[in-house]
């Protein structure tokens, strides 16, 4: 697993750097001449997960911030107040819809967008 290390000497971050000469991996301080051989061949690892799910991220006094779009058009399912804070969900989306949570401003209840009735179809199709 890759770590942050730090110099010997003056505390400082090591960053990895390469010795072409002896083909090796390095750390080395960019505040003084310490370096130190690598025990791994790793330097930065990122793990990607590839399961895409709903999230609706922090939602601790969402509804102090002044950023945020605000919506009177609901009501809390909690405590039925009419002013909720609006945001998308954090999930990447490629294929599925766009997600609105709703954060109401009372109670702090988070509730997803109510589904949407599917389109009447018009006389003669």
């Amino acid at each position: 697993m890759a770590s942050l290390n730090f110099c010997a000497e003056c505390n400082n971050l090591l960053y990895p750097e390469v010795d072409r000469n002896n083909h090796v991996l390095l750390y080395a301080c960019r505040n003084c001449n310490y370096s130190e051989e690598s025990r791994e061949s790793m330097v930065y690892r990122n793990d990607l997960m590839s399961i895409s799910k709903e999230q609706p991220g922090v939602i601790d006094n969402l509804m102090k911030d002044p950023t945020l779009a605000r919506t009177q058009e609901l009501t809390c399912p909690e405590c039925a107040h009419s002013e909720a804070v609006v945001f998308q969900d954090q999930s990447k989306r490629i294929l599925n819809k766009m997600i609105l949570f709703y954060v109401c401003c009372r109670c702090n209840y988070l509730f997803r967008d109510p589904p949407r009735p599917a389109p009447a179809e018009k006389p003669g199709e």
